[in-house]
């Protein structure tokens, strides 16, 4: 089993900064790929940022040059970091990890997300 779990959601005025952390943990053999998402009412969910474990990111178009996402390959962890926030940054923000795990002796493949952490940008 592969756990994913975020941290670091609130409330926060426009212009304010704001950081997320997500940590997977369990049966990992190796992590191709981290990301955030988010989601506001009534939208549907969309890529935030994403790194694979060579460091390579992909950022929305919406969010470049105000948040930055690192990676802590070591601990498993990533980091998204969101500062000039504006109110149509509100949202659950998700983690996503796409793993590799052993089973026996096949690598299997599998895509976890975790429970969402709620991101408020309001005066």
């Amino acid at each position: 089993q592969v756990q994913v779990v975020e941290s670091g959601g609130g409330l926060v005025q426009p212009g304010g900064s704001l950081r997320l952390s997500c940590a997977a943990s369990g049966r990992i053999s190796s992590i191709n790929s981290m990301g955030w998402y988010r989601q506001a009412p009534g939208k549907q969910r969309e890529l935030v940022a994403s790194i694979t474990s060579s460091g390579r990111t992909d950022d929305a178009d919406s969010v470049k040059g105000r948040f930055t996402i690192s990676r802590d390959n070591a601990k498993n962890t990533v980091y998204l970091q969101m500062n000039s926030l504006k109110p149509e940054d509100t949202a659950v923000y998700y983690c996503n990890a796409v793993v590799k795990y052993q089973i026996g002796y096949t690598l299997a493949s599998g895509e976890y997300w975790g429970q969402g952490t709620q991101v408020t940008v309001s005066s």
